[in-house]
């Protein structure tokens, strides 16, 4: 891929994350709708069929949004809906990750914290996510925001990614550093 392209991706995805977070703002729910946006990526991440329905080019526009109103039906703030709508009619469902991310940093970044993108099996609660968020912040030196991605692939435990730093405390990663201890 050559810089021009790469470039030309980046700031594709930077104006749809831009216009979103004014959306949101806007709207006054800019935690909620930031939120549902990450949420709602990963749901489309990973799920082949709605990620591969939503991609089609042969299915008119009108399918995709009804495809997109019944998954988040009443649930999503309106502006939710409308800003998934225009980025899936837009033919930019593979962007829809990065635009998600985007504007969880854009968001972020307007407070001054940096987001760590936090993977686990399974939802943390409120308590576990704190103390996680303490730990990065002393390790980083920054006030973090957490964003939450549930990852079934991990067997437990947690991996934390904060920009290119990332915290493996998985526990596919402790038996492999078992393992490589016995050796």
């Amino acid at each position: 891929m050559s810089d021009d392209t790469t470039r030309s991706e980046t700031a594709r995805i930077d104006g749809y994350a831009g216009a979103a977070l004014a959306v949101a703002t806007a709207e006054g729910e800019r935690d909620r709708i930031v939120d549902e946006l990450g949420r709602i990526a990963q749901a489309v991440a990973s799920n082949e069929s709605l990620r591969t329905t939503l991609a089609d080019p042969a299915v008119p526009a009108e399918r995709k949004q009804s495809v997109t109103a019944d998954l988040l039906g009443k649930r999503a703030h309106l502006a939710t809906l409308s800003l998934v709508n225009l980025v899936v009619t837009a033919g930019r469902v593979k962007d829809l990750g990065a635009i998600a991310s985007r504007v969880a940093d854009l968001a972020a970044a307007t407070e001054d914290l940096i987001v760590a993108e936090v993977r686990s099996a399974v939802e943390l609660d409120k308590a576990t996510l704190d103390k996680l968020t303490a730990r990065l912040e002393s390790a980083t030196g920054r006030r973090v925001k957490p964003r939450l991605i549930i990852d079934p692939t991990l067997i437990g435990g947690v991996v934390a990614q904060v920009g290119d730093t990332v915290f493996d405390g998985s526990v596919r990663s402790r038996l492999q550093d078992l393992r490589e201890a016995w050796r």
